[in-house]
């Protein structure tokens, strides 16, 4: 009956039929989302930003203070990490939308077979293994195959907002609870990894000279007995905080699969053939809307990337709040979690490019200031609160204006439709790349600066190379993205435009 039903949705008819009083009820009857159905759907998107959280602030440090790699290593697994999703996001998108339906919808298999998997791999990661020399393949393997399996469970459930509902403001609401959602899993993930990782930080090594694992097993000698100890801790502290996470992951993705009904897209049948793989990357890149959006949002996501990626350095290094920085980062996600309701009431009452302009922008004072003012752990905390609503902005406008752009597509294009897994699947993957890039390039320009593992103080160098990447490059980008906003189509008028014309073929 799947295989039918497959079938029937890809095959070469064009079907518009007239809706009858009855049918229109039972689709506003779908179109209607509760309450518990929005918070299901949005809890299942907290696994994914829990562990990026967890990944993005801390494991970089982690590669280089804990696994005692060498930058250039480091650099080269936390790239090659990212890179690795150029293949499976495009690729994991193009699946999904050729899978046939189930019983259970076309998403939902995706999401709960790759799920036992993925925290296996991502419990591994945060392993430090014994032997020296396979090291850097042990996290090259495990860090890759976790993108892979996290890629087949966040694309389907990226695609998932098109198949809640049937009604943009019913999806729009969802977004929101999902956003709401996924920054208070960002806050979860900063909590759990930073707060059990804080109560047992190694001590730095004052001599400013490396302490690699080869000093700690053959050199007992020379009294770093305390130090192996506290680096040990350091190492079970890591796996106890991602023990923890992947039970949430777990629980998460039950909720998600129990409480969310996917609902098949037949409010107006526009069946199409199969199409390649290149096919599909050709047709969403050459939806000028769709291209300009997530183009905007590579920079301004790398922008934050950055900032993610070494913020964690910078308190400890250059502002010389070592134990404290998972206290900051706490912070940041808190008032991200308390600004999402904000930034949604704001886009509603203004439209969403202009939530982008003032949302992206208002990051900025506070990355001028955590550089040029002095530091202070209390004004750190207040910048530290103030930059939380920026983020929470840039966390809830993409996935709010994806649908917007698919809409848009389907009204030019009426003859493809039952793509939007592919459309997903490009954006996750563009945010992911951002997301490589800004940890490789940030590693590597680190080990040019001279960065010295578990070090006490850094050279000047590296203190500069730390600023310029919170700072200087996140604004740079900042200006980039917005500029590529403002060709960007789809405005307030453009949307409500579309949406009476597929609620018209309906």
């Amino acid at each position: 009956m799947a295989r039918g039903e497959g079938a029937e949705q890809y095959s070469n008819t064009n079907l518009l039929q007239k809706p009858s009083p009855d049918g229109i009820k039972l689709r506003e009857s779908r179109g209607r989302l509760s309450v518990c159905s929005k918070l299901c759907y949005a809890i299942g998107g907290a696994p994914y930003q829990i562990t990026g959280c967890a990944i993005g602030f801390f494991l970089q440090i982690y590669l280089l203070d804990v696994a005692l790699l060498d930058p250039f290593y480091a650099s080269i697994i936390l790239f090659v990490g990212r890179a690795w999703d150029a293949i499976t996001d495009p690729t994991v998108g193009f699946l999904v939308s050729r899978s046939p339906w189930t019983r259970f919808g076309r998403m939902m298999p995706w999401i709960v077979l790759s799920t036992p998997f993925a925290v296996l791999c991502y419990f591994l990661i945060w392993y430090v293994p014994s032997v020296d020399q396979g090291k850097v393949v042990w996290y090259l393997i495990f860090y890759c195959s976790f993108q892979t399996l996290q890629t087949c469970f966040h694309v389907p459930y990226s695609a998932l907002t098109m198949f809640i509902s049937t009604e943009q403001k019913e999806r729009d609401s969802a977004t929101a609870y999902r956003m709401t959602v996924e920054v208070l899993g960002t806050l979860i993930g900063t909590a759990v990894q930073g707060q059990i990782v804080g109560m047992a930080n190694a001590p730095c090594i004052s001599s400013g000279k490396d302490l690699n694992s080869t000093d700690l097993q053959v050199a007992p000698e020379v009294n770093i007995t305390e130090p192996h100890v506290s680096l040990e801790h350091l190492r079970n502290a890591y796996m106890i905080a991602s023990g923890v996470i992947c039970s949430i992951y777990v629980v998460c993705a039950m909720v998600l699969f129990l409480g969310v009904k996917e609902q098949k897209a037949d409010s107006y049948e526009v069946l199409t053939e199969p199409m390649s793989f290149f096919q599909g990357i050709r047709m969403v890149m050459g939806h000028g809307p769709y291209a300009k959006l997530v183009m905007g949002f590579l920079f301004t996501s790398l922008a934050f990337m950055f900032l993610e990626g070494n913020f964690a350095l910078f308190c400890s290094y250059t502002l010389g709040f070592r134990n404290d920085f998972q206290n900051i980062l706490l912070v940041i996600m808190l008032s991200a979690t308390l600004a999402i309701p904000f930034w949604q009431w704001f886009l509603t009452k203004f439209g969403k490019k202009t939530a982008v302009y003032i949302g992206t922008t208002s990051v900025v004072p506070f990355l001028v200031s955590v550089v040029f003012v002095p530091s202070n752990l209390i004004v750190t905390y207040v910048v530290s609160f103030a930059a939380g609503v920026s983020v929470a902005a840039a966390f809830l406008l993409p996935w709010s204006m994806l649908p917007d752009a698919v809409d848009d597509f389907k009204v030019q294009n009426p003859e493809s439709q039952g793509h939007e897994a592919i459309f997903y699947s490009f954006y996750v993957f563009f945010t992911k790349f951002a997301s490589g890039v800004s940890l490789g390039v940030s590693t590597l320009s680190l080990d040019f600066a001279g960065y010295v593992t578990r070090g006490c103080t850094q050279p000047a160098e590296v203190d500069l190379t730390l600023k310029i990447l919170v700072s200087a490059a996140p604004i740079v980008l900042i200006i980039i993205g917005l500029l590529i906003f403002i060709s960007y189509p789809i405005n307030e008028e453009k949307r409500q435009g579309n949406r009476k014309i597929l609620n018209e073929q309906r």
